[in-house]
């Protein structure tokens, strides 16, 4: 389901969602149609599949479109399913885009490949590929401190002519860059760090793509729609209150996957280990989380009094 409004056209408020496995470390289908839902009903009206917080590169091709498969049926139109196909392999990220295609995905996620670090002519390829192959929309995904390489700018604007990429995932930490492909182009950013949701959307952003909304999916939501309604100063106190679970989740040197499954499984929810060679978090991170998050429901709960 991908939405009416083209500049949002996978909604406005996303998860990038965990991809949970059994104790013994297989899929875990069933928790993910749970988790799905809960996510969904909870504020989310779009979700990131096997991106890098649901572990993509450890799962398998299969794994991924079952994924797809679960979850649509979970949420069916109640939320925009956007699959995570990036690789450093074109061809295998092609075969990847035409397998979320059949298995159900409304839009696809392209990283920027990692490791090998194309010059931006073959980035650019690569993109058009990949956007060529389906009939799918596409959300680029810029993340250099990850990849080794930027989609600069200037390569951006020129994708943006191409009729089905249509959003960029941003966590390039360049708001300068971010804002000269908002002013030259339609197309629709979301911002990809958490930290960033209202910086971004204050500029024009459609939204975001969360991780930590794996564990609080209506938080940001509430800073959009206090944005929208005028409140900027209720906005802007929001987003500062999420500041010490974003903190704990994305900047304490543990990937959010980590962080995220931690904090899910200590709640309760649906989540299971990781997949070597990431490790999951110990009792002292774990606790550590839990008061962050218990901070901000203590917030949460002064408010609404």
């Amino acid at each position: 389901m991908t939405t009416d409004d083209d500049s949002a056209p996978f909604g406005r408020s996303l998860c990038a969602m965990v991809t949970p496995f059994t104790g013994s470390g297989a899929l875990d289908l069933d928790g993910a149609q749970r988790l799905a839902d809960r996510l969904v009903s909870r504020g989310c009206d779009g979700l990131v599949l096997s991106g890098t917080t649901g572990e993509s590169p450890t799962t398998t091709d299969a794994e991924k479109a079952a994924l797809v498969t679960a979850v649509r049926e979970a949420v069916g139109d109640r939320a925009a399913l956007v699959a995570g196909v990036g690789t450093a392999d074109t061809r295998h990220t092609v075969e990847l885009a035409l397998a979320a295609e059949k298995a159900g995905a409304d839009g696809l996620l392209v990283v920027a490949p990692y490791y090998s670090r194309p010059p931006q002519d073959a980035l650019e390829a690569h993109f058009r590929e990949i956007a060529d192959a389906s009939g799918l929309p596409v959300m680029l995904y810029d993340i250099p401190g990850r990849t080794g390489t930027r989609i600069e700018p200037a390569t951006v604007v020129r994708l943006a002519a191409h009729p089905r990429i249509v959003a960029v995932k941003d966590c390039s930490y360049d708001l300068l860059g971010t804002q000269k492909v908002l002013s030259r182009t339609g197309l629709a950013y979301y911002a990809g760090c958490d930290e960033q949701v209202l910086p971004l959307y204050a500029i024009g952003a459609a939204g975001y793509v969360s991780t930590v909304a794996n564990v609080v999916p209506e938080l940001f939501r509430a800073v959009l729609d206090a944005f929208d309604a005028g409140d900027t100063g209720r906005a802007a106190l929001l987003q500062r209150r999420a500041v010490p679970l974003v903190e704990s989740m994305m900047a304490a040197g543990l990937p959010g996957t980590v962080t995220a499954k931690a904090l899910l499984g200590a709640l309760g929810l649906p989540a299971g280990p990781v997949r070597a060679p990431l490790r999951s978090a110990d009792r002292e991170t774990t606790a550590g989380l839990l008061a962050a998050y218990g901070e901000l429901a203590a917030d949460a709960g002064q408010s609404q009094a």
